[in-house]
């Protein structure tokens, strides 16, 4: 088979990871990739927002597969572009990718079928967001963002005056552009956050192991919001007990919820949640791998990724037993000192081979590309460091041993990745 693999990132790195060791593939493309993802296969200068192009390539190639690792070309519709044209491609239709694309429409469909999340009120008029939060609200509270915003839309707010600025941010500076034209303010929920990745075909939903994100930039959980510094799984706080629920009231109802309203979904459900005293709740979608769930979760799933991927397409998911290995992965995010504010690129990057023939350590490579035949950083998240151990503890010291392997002028990351598992 030949694949195609749309994005540029970590997840994608580790997507076309999974993939080449399907023995049904003999080819790989990616469009556009990185440095990493060089090795594994053929990168090709097309923007993840091309999407006609990117349907002329997979024509020309004659693909048998294209993933869509990234969530703009799903809210945008590059699936529906692929299938008009008899191309098969893994991922939601446009009128599905909404379910990440809108937070208000995946707040409402929550609230019509019941699945457990924060009680909540859209508004498209600021004015009116303000008055029901000066008349309504309880502190904490938070703003979201109706739309796609690098996973950076959301505001919590301790006061009155924090919620007037939010207000002011997100829906008339626009700070988040588009996405701000809606905004959700949302009741402020407590308690240990999990994600939790699926495969969807449609009607049948597969959940894979259960993972956790630090998305702030600092130990501690100090400092600005980020794409993610890191990550851990299983999570120690996803037990049986919560997963038994999240399959009778979340899982399983989300997809029916959406086949009823007649957007079938195919492709991956990301399920964020919040284990809160009262119960499982859910935080957000995402219609896609997480980045850095992905890095993490990818590595200990047992069964061949095209085989799983065809079948969600194909509608005969019921048909996978889909399997993990009875080990633990954490990932760490080497970053670009000031990152996600301000940041230098272009650094040579030196101990790629450290990596080579060493059997559970990963080197996922984000932000990189090649310059003159040296890799060189590309962006504020630069790699993943990933590490599988037997359980948590153990792939935790493997992760942060096989950061200093690599070094680079601006090097940054957190120490404190995982921490939360020995209070586990």
């Amino acid at each position: 088979m030949k694949v195609l693999i749309v994005g540029s990132g970590g997840r994608e790195h580790a997507i076309a990871w999974s993939v080449s060791k399907s023995p049904k593939v003999d080819k790989i493309y990616c469009a556009p990739g990185n440095a990493g993802i060089a090795e594994l296969a053929e990168c090709v200068d097309i923007g993840a927002m091309e999407f006609e192009k990117l349907a002329d390539f997979a024509q020309e190639k004659a693909i048998d597969l294209t993933i869509i690792g990234m969530d703009d070309p799903l809210v945008g519709g590059v699936v529906d572009v692929f299938e008009a044209r008899g191309l098969k491609v893994f991922g939601p239709r446009k009128n599905a990718a909404i379910l990440e694309g809108s937070k208000a429409f995946s707040k409402d469909l929550m609230k019509k079928y019941n699945i457990p999340t924060a009680a909540y009120e859209n508004f498209d008029d600021p004015e009116k967001a303000l008055e029901y939060l000066r008349t309504e609200a309880r502190f904490p509270i938070v703003l979201k963002a109706d739309g796609l915003a690098l996973g950076k839309g959301v505001l919590i707010c301790k006061d009155l005056k924090e919620a007037e600025d939010g207000v002011k941010e997100i829906m008339e500076d626009k700070k988040f552009g588009n996405a701000g034209n809606t905004m959700v303010i949302e009741e402020f929920m407590t308690g240990r956050e999990v994600s939790v990745l699926s495969f969807v075909d449609g009607k049948t939903i597969r959940t894979m192991t259960s993972a956790q994100d630090h998305k702030r930039a600092q130990d501690g959980d100090q400092g600005l919001n980020t794409g993610g510094m890191g990550t851990f799984s299983p999570s120690p706080f996803y037990t049986e007990e919560v997963d038994e629920f999240c399959r009778k009231y979340v899982y399983q109802p989300t997809v029916d919820a959406m086949a009823a309203e007649g957007r079938p979904f195919k492709g991956i459900i990301f399920f964020g949640l919040m284990l809160t005293p009262d119960g499982p709740k859910v935080l957000e979608y995402n219609a896609r791998f997480g980045d850095p769930e992905a890095q993490v979760v990818l590595p200990r799933m047992k069964n061949d990724i095209i085989e799983v991927m065809e079948a969600c397409v194909n509608g005969t998911l019921d048909q996978v037993d889909l399997q993990f290995e009875d080990n633990a992965a954490v990932c760490v995010v080497l970053a670009s000192d000031g990152y996600p504010v301000k940041y230098e690129k272009g650094i040579p990057m030196y101990g790629f081979e450290n990596f080579k023939g060493k059997d559970g350590y990963y080197c996922f490579h984000a932000g990189t590309k090649l310059k003159d035949g040296q890799i060189v950083t590309n962006g504020g998240r630069v790699l993943g460091i990933t590490a599988t151990g037997k359980d948590l503890k153990e792939a935790r010291k493997n992760a942060y041993e096989a950061t200093e392997w690599i070094t680079f002028a601006n090097k940054y990351m957190r120490h404190d990745i995982g921490k939360a598992i020995d209070e586990a």
